[in-house]
């Protein structure tokens, strides 16, 4: 089990939980929306720090963006299994040809 997989077995625990209990917890009580909020927050923090070429801080908000990525998820019951499963159905194909697939 990955890193990962732990995490995203611990954010589908919390669902539920105590929101003052846990911050995931908390995130998840105040709904998909807010939690859509966090993961954008913090994708616009790893972009800052990979344009400024900061390894170590985009390297921590890499994995803030992981953990609100999945948070985000989970309040949508989307499973880490299903993004990865959609991401091994698209093993192989091209980039373009799979977005041409989606009308994209």
């Amino acid at each position: 089990m990955t890193a990962l997989d732990r995490l995203a077995a611990t954010i589908a625990a919390r669902k539920g939980a105590d929101p003052e209990s846990s911050w995931t917890a908390k995130l998840l009580a105040k709904g998909p929306e807010k939690c859509a909020e966090k993961f954008g927050e913090e994708a616009i923090e790893a972009i800052i720090e990979a344009v400024k070429g900061d390894r170590d801080r985009l390297t921590s908000e890499a994995a803030d963006v992981l953990y609100h990525l999945l948070v985000m998820l989970a309040a949508r019951d989307v499973t880490l299994d299903d993004v990865l499963a959609e991401l091994e159905r698209r093993e192989g194909t091209s980039g373009i040809a799979e977005k041409q697939a989606r009308g994209s």
